[in-house]
């Protein structure tokens, strides 16, 4: 949008203020209600509708009316905000023509009361030639939400904090003046962009000076990652400035070495084709862009002077980026975790599988014993035709001690032979034996309960199963039911 200030002398302190209530209210909303910008500004008697109309003659707000009525500020509006508060801290009084355009700027010429011209640098981010803010600039950092505005106002703010730190570090850079919302004063540089320059007198020491202000760069922790003809000033004495900041970042990047690599080819590339360093380049042995063995290295660079980027917060990290580094950082912590699980699994199958060998062989030679003790056999092939037969001879009893009991004057005979046996071997052991029989009578009991569940199941007390057909049986006076009536008599 172009800038028209002509505008700006007749505004009066209500417009600013409606303009203000109209930036206030876009915190939180996309479009303003006009109940809330009537509210936030609090003109008396609804000036505040009137205010409206004039601006929106002005272009300084857009109205929408699709879903409710309301209002949101224009570039040109914002720009009026932070003009005004500018003039009002006496940064400068008049502004001049435009000098340059950019994807996401626009700069004019300003000048203060006595005279001086400074450059005047306005952000506009959300043009068509660059709207890929989120994934090329990390100003959002956390946040989700955003407008054009807003992140305008963030990439103000760290360029104009990059030129301050390295202006203090002595580095050729523009002088920072004075920054509000999306407006950066800065002073006005006299020269010309590299790109437009056709002839050098010394083209070999220009490019010597490009190449050590990026090494440089490197050295404070810094990288430009934009570093090209467009962004370098040089002047009639052949100095050159550099501008441009918003998107550098840290040498501690991913990326950093790919970034670095990439400002050096782009002056290589451009000294070659427009001032014909071929010969120079093949003498030195860093012909071309096969063989980088006599370009600058980003690992031979060593880092020793102050570290700009930890002061500034030069991240530069996107959230593409950032989101694959979590994601892979999640994926090597998921592995390590799944091995030592796989590891703590592995060790206690081997001790629950010895602690179940021990068992196991306990419980069967408590089974063994016990059937020899008590003379009954196994429960294998027991035939349910004869329940009273099988009941009378493995009829058992227990006492309340939990002692077992055979009614078979036989077994009584091999039990007490067995017993006696058994207890002139008890009196042979230690006393320390006797926790393990406690253990032992235990475990008969359970066994006692299982073989006579198993002995009830065999003798034929389980529930009869229904037939496939029995819902067929289900009438009264059907011929099925009188059957069956019969069967059951019988």
């Amino acid at each position: 949008m172009k800038l028209d200030v002509n505008a700006l002398r007749y505004l009066s302190k209500d417009d600013f203020r409606v303009l203000t209530a109209c930036e206030m209210g876009m915190r939180n909303h996309e479009i303003v209600p006009a109940e809330l910008v009537d509210r936030i500004a609090g003109l008396k008697h609804g000036g505040t509708y009137k205010v409206l109309r004039n601006l929106l003659k002005n272009k300084l707000v857009h109205h929408d009316c699709k879903k409710y009525d309301g209002y949101r500020l224009t570039y040109l509006g914002y720009d009026f905000l932070a003009i005004k508060t500018l003039v009002n801290r006496g940064v400068f009084a008049s502004v001049g023509r435009q000098i340059g355009v950019g994807k996401e700027s626009d700069i004019f010429e300003v000048a203060t009361e006595d005279g001086t011209v400074l450059a005047m640098k306005l952000h506009r981010l959300g043009r068509t030639s660059f709207r890929a803010v989120k994934s090329k600039r990390d100003y959002l950092a956390h946040r989700r939400s955003f407008n054009w505005l807003y992140l305008s106002r963030l990439a103000a703010l760290k360029e104009f904090a990059f030129m301050k730190a390295l202006g203090d570090h002595e580095f050729p850079v523009p002088t920072a003046v004075d920054c509000n919302r999306h407006c950066v004063i800065m002073s006005l540089v006299p020269g010309y962009p590299l790109v437009q320059i056709r002839e050098l007198q010394n083209p070999d020491d220009v490019f010597d000076k490009i190449l050590g202000l990026v090494i440089r760069l490197a050295e404070h922790g810094l990288i430009h990652c934009d570093f090209n003809e467009f962004n370098i000033m040089i002047d009639d004495d052949e100095t050159v400035t550099m501008i441009d900041f918003p998107q550098m970042v840290s040498v501690s990047h991913r990326n950093a070495e790919m970034y670095f690599d990439r400002d050096i080819g782009c002056i290589y590339k451009f000294f070659n084709k427009r001032f014909n360093l071929t010969e120079k380049v093949i003498q030195d042995g860093s012909e071309a862009d096969d063989d980088d063995s006599g370009r600058p290295s980003f690992l031979s660079i060593q880092k020793t002077s102050g570290a700009l980027d930890k002061e500034l917060a030069a991240s530069g990290f996107t959230r593409k980026e950032q989101v694959e580094i979590e994601k892979f950082i999640d994926e090597n912590a998921e592995e390590n975790e799944s091995n030592s699980d796989d590891d703590d699994v592995d060790l206690t199958s081997q001790q629950e599988s010895e602690g179940g060998d021990a068992v196991s062989a306990k419980i069967n030679s408590l089974k063994i014993a016990d059937q020899d003790s008590a003379g009954v056999p196994a429960l294998v092939g027991m035939d349910s035709d004869a329940p009273e037969s099988l009941s009378d001879e493995h009829a058992t009893s227990t006492s309340p001690s939990g002692e077992k009991k055979s009614t078979n004057p036989t077994t009584d005979s091999i039990g007490e032979a067995k017993g006696s046996t058994e207890s002139e071997g008890d009196e042979e052991e230690s006393s320390g034996e006797d926790t393990e029989d406690d253990d032992d009578a235990v475990l008969t009991r359970q066994l006692n309960k299982q073989r006579k569940r198993a002995m009830a199941a065999a003798l034929g007390r389980r529930r009869p199963l229904t037939s496939r057909n029995s819902y067929k049986d289900k009438g009264k006076g059907t011929m099925n039911s009188k059957i069956q009536k019969q069967s059951c008599q019988w």
